[in-house]
């Protein structure tokens, strides 16, 4: 079992590079992110699942076998001469299972507690990847909130500007009423983008108490993934917990069609009796040997294991694939997502700019106030999707480093298993 381990540990081992997780300014601190994700209810039955498997360790340690007890009382009649005995024996029965079984059933054990900590680790990932999603999801729906109040502003600075112009002549009563049903307008929107970021942040909290939100939350800056795909590969494969589960799994049907191979061979069971007889008059004391005769369900059952044993290793691979094309997605979107930000950046530079020359010339009385309610409308969708493609660019990063194992601290339970 102790080669069995180490190869275990060298496979899913920890890098030097994630020995410091990353803190950074825009995200929740590591200490309240740990906290966080050990009180989910998900991580919370994983710990609870690794002592099931403790005590199925000691079950199997044990062994299923117990000494049996049996007591016979029974009356003896002779009929030459007449005769009357009281008679009873006692004897003590116990299967005895051969020691390459006992050894088997001790591997499967810690095996079984082994697999439960890549449970428990595979859980704390999954929540590190729900709390990733729910804290940007409340960061794009505030940011956003902030934007239309921008923009309400703006247009409430506008609405002043028509309405003394209107005052002064040089406007019409139709500019007031565009400029009123414009700021109403942004107004409705400023309110729904304010429901939906009590929504997200309702549920960031409840789902996830230990984090404090932050009053006035930092704007994350992207930042270009660079180095390659294989890389990032590479790093997930050595990090990713439901590989590491797969491989445990097919480790165990490798360990149960060998305890199958040894069924092959049945377990005797050994015994020893004493019998009073004749009211007294003889003792006897004896040792039994008990061999079953295994029949073709023993074989069959080799047949299954073996089955089962393919299965897994057809699964293990598929879950091989599966990562490898999820982390190549992922990777493909980070790098696509940094340069979208980088051009919404640039577009919503380009149009509000372009809102603020429209504007300053309705001041001067060279364009419309259709132009310039236009060119803001165009500025706020430019400024929103800058919004989002700047954090769709932070948060796909920070998922590929958390894949990696390299963004929170999820790496408990290979600590764990590498202790033992």
């Amino acid at each position: 079992m102790k080669k069995l381990i180490v190869l275990m540990t060298a496979l899913f081992a920890v890098p030097g590079y994630a020995d410091s997780y990353l803190s950074p300014p825009d995200l929740p601190p590591l200490a309240t992110v740990s906290m966080a994700l050990n009180n989910t209810p998900t991580v919370r039955a994983a710990t609870a699942n690794l002592g099931v498997e403790a005590a199925n360790r000691d079950r199997l340690r044990a062994g299923g076998y117990e000494t049996s007890l049996r007591l016979n009382s029974q009356q003896r009649h002779t009929l030459v001469p007449d005769n009357r005995y009281h008679e009873w024996d006692v004897s003590l029965e116990r299967p005895l299972r051969l020691p390459n079984k006992s050894r088997i059933d001790n591997e499967l054990g810690d095996q079984g507690v082994e697999q439960a900590h890549y449970m428990l680790g595979d859980a704390l990932h999954e929540s590190g990847r729900m709390l990733l999603a729910s804290w940007f999801g409340w960061l794009r729906e505030y940011y956003q909130t902030r934007q239309w109040q921008t923009q309400v502003d703006g247009l409430t600075e506008q609405l002043r500007i028509v309405q003394k112009r209107v005052k002064a002549g040089d406007a019409a009563k139709l500019d007031q009423l565009q400029a009123e049903a414009a700021l109403s307008q942004a107004q409705a929107q400023l309110a729904e983008a304010g429901l939906r970021a009590a929504i997200a942040r309702n549920e960031l909290s409840s789902r996830y108490p230990a984090i404090v939100i932050p009053v006035n939350p930092i704007l994350p800056q992207p930042e270009p993934v660079t180095d390659g795909l294989e890389v990032w590969q590479q790093r997930t494969m050595e990090h990713n917990h439901e590989l590491a589960i797969a491989h445990s799994e097919t480790q165990r049907y490798s360990l149960l069609l060998s305890r199958s191979e040894a069924d092959r061979i049945p377990d005797p069971s050994v015994g020893l009796h004493y019998a009073d007889e004749r009211g007294g008059e003889e003792k006897v004391v004896g040792v039994s040997l008990t061999i079953p005769l295994p029949g073709g369900g023993r074989k069959a059952s080799q047949q299954m294991a073996a089955a089962s044993q393919l299965v897994a290793l057809e699964r293990e691979q598929g879950v091989r694939t599966k990562i490898r094309t999820e982390t190549a997605n992922s990777w493909l979107a980070t790098q696509s997502a940094y340069s979208a930000w980088q051009a919404s950046e640039n577009a919503s530079a380009a149009t509000r700019k372009q809102a603020d020359l429209m504007t300053r010339a309705y001041q001067l009385g060279e364009s419309g106030l259709t132009d310039v309610l236009n060119a803001r409308r165009m500025a706020q969708e430019a400024d929103l999707n800058a919004i989002n493609s700047r954090l769709a660019a932070a948060q796909a990063r920070y998922r590929l480093l958390l894949d990696t194992h390299a963004l929170w601290p999820i790496d408990a339970d290979e600590d764990e298993v590498a202790k033992k």
